[in-house]
């Protein structure tokens, strides 16, 4: 679900000096003048939030201005007020009745900026943007309720194998970055690498994310089933268009469970599960959270997802769980933990590759383990040293997630050549 980060902060306002001659208060204009063009264009950087980092692009002009937040779908929303003072910038925003404020000061050509939220203020560093080459086409596919906006990687020659990439939970979009946890441009990566191996892929952001985001105006409208189904018609696209040779399916994290029920319905040529849970969600939940809650929490969430599974919802809810079952997300996951992976998974035709990492913090190798033993002609491979956002990563926590908000690191040296060999192998 998408989460957003709720910002509010006073305007710090910045008062001219005294009365002085004509002739220095065109000199001293001047000078601000000159320190103000420095500030001049677009600068990008993450938010230091507790949730981890949030990357934001700040474009600053001379008397306007904008925000873009990518992994919230918030694009070029404009400022309020900007003002420049010597080597200083202020900025707000009021954003669905909220005041943004960004107070920054221009040191060694990166500016050191606070960045407030409910009174509380929060590190932000920004640098000088540098333009993401654009390397895809987007399309529009037909789906429920509209048009689903898709970024397709064309390989060189045609026809080609071409594979749907579908991203993970939460506000996960379709370059694998998270608001909640950061940019590392998984997704991407792998798009672009398949690309170069001859394999067209496509991968979208999910319904309320990003190019989607108008296709989701209220969250209780989601369900699990619209993700299969949205799924279903850009597969069902992709068969249609000679182009293609052959369709194949990737889904990571949740977006394994997506790709292998949309797999079902359609005749695609392989699916494959990078660090894809083989149990059901409340059995993977409580895994993660026991030992992060205290035992009367606990308790509550077994209870809460027990009655979720049954497909009832829960009416009251501690303020200190809000986040997992607020009411608004309870429909999807009602309509989510109807799915047991690894039953669904053997009923799955085509071809099948399984990929776990050994550093997973998210998805572990019982997972796995728990998929093949239901599916035991499905491929198996573990990649030895790579985490849940498919980079190379110690076991330590910390340095494991450090891994997930930094997008200079590569893929795991393995992982790639293993899904370009398995799709390109013919029956």
């Amino acid at each position: 679900m998408k989460k957003w980060l709720l910002l509010c902060c006073t305007l710090l306002l910045l008062g001219a000096c005294g009365q002085k001659e004509a002739t220095a208060e065109n000199q001293e204009t001047k000078g601000e003048r000159a320190m103000s063009e420095q500030f001049i264009g677009k600068w990008e950087g993450n938010i230091e939030t507790p949730n981890g980092p949030l990357p934001i692009i700040v474009d600053l002009q001379k008397e306007a201005g904008t925000l873009s937040v990518p992994a919230q779908g918030l694009s070029n929303f404009p400022f309020k007020s900007v003002s420049y003072t010597g080597d200083k910038v202020t900025v707000s925003i009021h954003l669905n009745g909220s005041v943004i404020a960004i107070n920054g000061t221009l040191k060694n050509e990166q500016i050191e900026a606070t960045f407030q939220q409910n009174g509380a203020k929060f590190p932000l560093i920004l640098k000088a943007y540098k333009e993401q080459p654009v390397t895809y086409e987007t399309i529009k596919i037909p789906v429920e309720d509209g048009n689903l906006t898709v970024a397709l990687q064309k390989a060189s020659a045609s026809p080609t194998p071409v594979a749907l990439i579908i991203a993970g939970s939460g506000p996960t979009d379709k370059d694998g970055n998270s608001a909640l946890a950061g940019k590392n441009n998984s997704l991407k990566m792998l798009a672009e690498g398949l690309a170069q191996e001859g394999i067209a892929t496509v991968r979208y952001d999910k319904r309320g994310l990003g190019d989607n985001q108008a296709l989701l105006t209220k969250e209780e409208d989601s369900t699990f089933d619209q993700y299969v189904d949205d799924a279903v018609q850009i597969i069902q696209a992709l068969q249609a268009d000679e182009a293609y040779s052959s369709i194949h399916v990737i889904g990571h994290s949740e977006g394994s469970l997506i790709g292998l029920l949309a797999a079902q319905k359609t005749d695609v040529e392989s699916f494959v599960s990078i660090a894809g849970a083989g149990r059901p969600l409340d059995e993977v939940l409580l895994e993660q959270i026991k030992g992060q809650l205290p035992p009367k929490l606990f308790n509550e969430s077994t209870d809460i997802l027990k009655s979720l599974k049954q497909g009832e919802q829960v009416k009251n809810v501690s303020p200190e769980l809000q986040a997992l079952f607020r009411p608004s997300v309870q429909p999807f996951l009602i309509s989510l933990l109807k799915y047991h992976p690894a039953d669904e998974l053997a009923k799955v035709k085509s071809r099948v590759l399984l990929v776990q990492g050994t550093t997973d913090l998210q998805v572990k190798e019982t997972d796995a383990e728990a998929l093949k033993n239901r599916k035991p002609e499905a491929q198996l491979l573990y990649m030895e040293g790579m985490n849940h956002v498919l980079k190379k990563a110690p076991v330590d926590r910390a340095k494991n997630l450090a891994t997930y908000a930094d997008p200079s690191l590569p893929l795991h040296e393995e992982l790639l050549p293993a899904i370009e060999q398995f799709i390109q192998t013919k029956k």
